[in-house]
């Protein structure tokens, strides 16, 4: 090959010509400090910043699609009843949206976050683990404390000290959970005896929120704008410890988890459009996404954690693997952001839900 051959293979490889790219491409652009520090402005360049930060940008997107989306924006269908052609129903027809989170983030700072939502009745229904829901009941009775991830488990035990990550909540704290809880039981139980009150873990939650009565309290303001709370692992925690303790104490009391299976279901199966959040994986993953099975899949989904899908996991899987099953819907609007809960779903609330409309 002369020295003329291999200087023109070598720039035709390296300068191969572009097409052109397409009209609607967005730009990559980050925000400009030039203009000064305006959060709502930085938050809202992340859409063309690329990587997580566009992941970021897509569920903002994603979530304020939710929250606007009307039935009167569909066109009527030919089997649509005579109440679903109405239009003040169709203008107040909205997006049930299934919101779910792991315990973790209840024990942190987040909760005060997810109160808001619930409070201010912006989610339809709430998917947690025990842990996420007994956490809430045990800082309105004690706090959690910052600690730090190296401290020993060791030490930390001998003083009665469990950390949760860089938290610390003191045993103490679940000794009057149970001082709490006990008494509410046997009411239960009572109830259960001679009323034939058919338990559920939804039930027992809605029961604890309205006993709480606390305004500091996630399921208080669950209870009091009646949003259910689906807890399929109830006896995964503390409140399962609990449920351990009083079958000795006073036994009888029975919590039916298929009663909130046929309930969660439902939520799903009779709901115009839904939209999932969820931040964290497993349990509450699965839930929301199997629930909306029921309907051919959900029309949004948001995911929020750090899980890869290399080994498999639920947790791991992108929105895509969920479509393979009929949980989220082919053409759905959905994304996973990859990134820890904590630091960046105050930020979507802020430019989402917290938004003036």
């Amino acid at each position: 090959m002369s020295n003329e051959d291999i200087s023109k293979a070598a720039h035709n490889a390296v300068l191969a010509v572009s097409e052109e790219a397409p009209a609607d491409a967005l730009p990559i652009r980050g925000y400009d400090f030039d203009n000064g520090v305006d959060y709502n402005a930085l938050l809202s360049s992340y859409i063309s910043t690329g990587f997580q930060a566009t992941s970021f940008g897509r569920a903002v997107e994603i979530i304020n699609k939710m929250r606007a989306w009307r039935l009167s924006d569909e066109p009527i269908a030919d089997d649509d009843t005579d109440e679903e052609r109405d239009p003040a129903f169709r203008k107040n027809t909205k997006c049930k949206i299934f919101f779910g989170y792991t315990s973790n983030l209840v024990s942190s700072g987040m909760r005060e976050t997810i109160k808001y939502l619930v409070k201010n009745s912006m989610v339809n229904v709430l998917v947690s683990t025990a842990g996420g829901v007994e956490e809430d009941f045990i800082k309105c009775l004690g706090q959690t404390y910052l600690g730090d991830f190296t401290l020993q488990g060791r030490t930390l035990r001998g003083k009665g000290l469990n950390r949760i990550g860089n938290l610390i909540v003191p045993n103490n704290n679940y000794c009057k959970f149970e001082d709490w809880i006990m008494p509410i039981f046997d009411q239960m139980l009572k109830e259960q005896q001679e009323d034939g009150v058919l338990w559920t873990p939804s039930k027992l939650i809605h029961r604890l929120g309205k006993e709480i009565d606390h305004p500091d309290s996630i399921y208080y303001w669950a209870y009091k704008n009646n949003i259910p709370v689906y807890c399929p692992g109830i006896t995964d925690g503390s409140i399962g410890d609990m449920l351990f303790f009083h079958s000795y104490r006073n036994p009888g009391l029975v919590v039916d988890v298929v009663q909130d299976v046929r309930g969660m279901n439902n939520e799903a199966i009779r709901a115009k459009k839904t939209g999932i959040i969820i931040l964290g994986g497993g349990m509450v993953k699965h839930h929301i996404c199997n629930a909306n099975l029921m309907r051919n899949g959900a029309e949004y989904a948001v995911l929020v954690n750090t899980a890869q899908e290399f080994d498999g996991s639920d947790a791991g899987a992108r929105p895509d693997e969920a479509v393979s099953w009929g949980k989220i819907k082919a053409d759905a609007d959905s994304v996973k952001v990859y990134a820890e809960a904590s630091l960046v779903f105050p930020l979507l609330v802020a430019q989402t839900f917290a938004q003036v409309e």
